[in-house]
């Protein structure tokens, strides 16, 4: 008996001891894997227990939480959804997190340890904390300038505080409202299916994830490395181009749509958008020299996030002769973004460096406490200071005598170039109106923004001056509202302006 007794104790403990280490692989080795099943309920039910923090900007958020009475409780709601939608993203108990709400969604959903009075012991089985909120360099009053000016069409406005990289307006057009996407069931399925199958796609992200022929705008890259490397020395002088120009190894003739370009210096070239001339320059640099010109502008980055990801902006390294002609009129493959030609604008009116972009100032507990902040930080050296105030002043002359004159402000600095970008097969598709353009404050020390814009249905003859005549008021709107809110900082003092990199920033509800 005492034997079977024995057998049986045993049995027990070896059951026993299984029993422990099935619980240790459970809890220890497979613990993540269970945690991320999609079938685990118990995550998403605590992660939508609590409202998420707020995204802010001019010290109002833009965003809320609505109770909703379901077992996924809280549900994210939007102030002014469409037009703040391309820096905001959707935070959807559906379909996730994009843009802001996905690059800062542990301080949002107040999972970052950071937020935890002690950070060390942020653990899990002690709580989650409230929320935490990301406070914005965007404008108010100059995001709904853009906005406005786009008018739904298709398009983006990206409008930088050139000597901080901070971000000051970020639109996309047409866009939707993010509020729509945020909860669960057949009414949010339904309206992911209509925006992702609208011809106008509302969800594209245009200012950071669309890429365009730059057309024109790209002269400027084009004459900065012509300058930088020596081949021009004088923009007054005459540069030996023929017109017509005829595309190295080829027989194709590149046209201008403005006259006098035939052996025209660069200021002129810059000041009517001369393509013989320009191409004729890129050529000159050559290859290897404009592609290393190229990138000190930013393209060809893979890694640039502003936190949220941007799309490549392209120039190919490997080109035939004629290739290169065209690439240095932004044509054949060069693409940019229009976050991409704002930095060119800012490289420019920053006296060559390119400060590094950024949308969000900093993070805070729900209470207030700062948590994080984003520094300035270079980005890149474009070209030497003594290029970029030569180029100032060409697109200073391009606004005041030349394609860029809807751009001009009364009292302001303002430097421009128009560009128009042809596209679609045979180039019969409507053509991409840009302009970029920075504007400084007569009494000011320096340029307050720079800004691109795009527009796509541009209604426009297809010539250089249609980016003056569709996009340059939309430029014109922002800039005015800029200066404008310099101008009413430096009235306040310098004390409030500090708060926001010259600009004062409002609080309260």
């Amino acid at each position: 008996m005492i034997r079977y007794i024995r057998r049986a104790a045993v049995l027990c403990l070896l059951l026993l001891v299984a029993l422990l280490v099935n619980a240790a692989r459970v809890m220890v080795f497979e613990a993540a894997e269970l945690d991320g099943n999609p079938a685990n309920r118990r995550i998403a039910i605590q992660r939508y227990a609590q409202p998420r923090g707020e995204i802010v900007v001019d010290g109002r958020p833009v965003t809320g939480s609505r109770d909703s009475g379901q077992q996924l409780r809280w549900e994210r709601t939007y102030r002014e959804g469409p037009m703040y939608a391309p820096l905001t993203g959707y935070a959807s108990q559906t379909y996730g997190t994009t843009l802001v709400e996905h690059a800062e969604d542990a301080v949002l959903a107040g999972t970052d340890p950071v937020l935890a009075p002690l950070p060390l012991w942020n653990d899990p089985r002690r709580g989650r904390q409230p929320g935490g909120d990301v406070i914005t360099t965007i404008r108010s009053s100059m995001q709904a300038a853009a906005f406005r000016g786009l008018d739904g069409k298709r398009g983006a406005v990206v409008a930088l505080e050139p000597h901080s990289g901070r971000i000051l307006a970020l639109v996309s057009s047409p866009s939707y409202d993010p509020g729509v996407l945020s909860g669960t069931g057949r009414a949010v399925k339904d309206a992911w299916r209509r925006l992702n199958s609208s011809p106008n796609q509302p969800m594209l992200n245009r200012a950071l994830r669309q890429t365009y022929p730059p057309g024109s705008t790209f002269k400027i890259v084009t004459a900065a490395a012509a300058l930088d490397a020596g081949v021009v020395r004088d923009v007054e002088a005459p540069t030996d181009t023929p017109d017509p120009f005829v595309l190295p190894g080829t027989r194709q003739v590149l046209p201008n749509e403005a006259k006098g370009c035939g052996d025209a210096s660069l200021a002129y070239a810059i000041r009517w958008s001369c393509n013989t001339v320009m191409a004729g320059l890129g050529v000159e640099v050559g290859a290897a020299g404009m592609v290393e010109a190229v990138e000190r502008f930013g393209f060809n980055d893979t890694g640039l996030r502003v936190p949220s990801w941007v799309a490549r902006s392209n120039f190919d390294r490997g080109m035939s002769p004629d290739q290169l002609a065209l690439s240095s009129i932004g044509q054949f493959d060069t693409t940019a973004t229009p976050l991409q030609m704002a930095m060119v604008a800012a490289a420019v009116a920053n006296h060559g460096e390119i400060a590094y972009p950024y949308l969000v100032d900093r993070t805070t507990t729900s209470g207030g406490t700062t948590v994080g902040r984003t520094a300035r930080r270079t980005y890149r050296r474009a070209m030497t200071p003594s290029t970029a105030v030569q180029l100032q002043r060409l697109m200073v002359r391009a606004v005041e005598e030349g394609t860029g004159g809807n751009a001009a402000i009364p009292g302001a600095r303002v430097g421009g170039k128009t560009g128009t970008a042809q596209h679609g097969f045979g180039n019969t598709g409507t053509p991409y109106a840009w302009f970029i353009a920075w504007a400084q404050a007569l009494d000011a020390a320096q340029p307050a923004v720079a800004v691109a814009v795009v527009v796509e249905d541009a209604e426009a003859a297809r010539t250089d001056i249609s980016g003056g005549g569709s996009a340059a008021p939309v430029a014109r709107a922002v800039m005015a509202e800029a200066l404008r809110l310099e101008a009413e900082a430096r009235g306040r003092g310098a004390g409030s302006a500090s708060a926001a990199g010259g600009f004062p920033v409002r609080t309260g509800p």
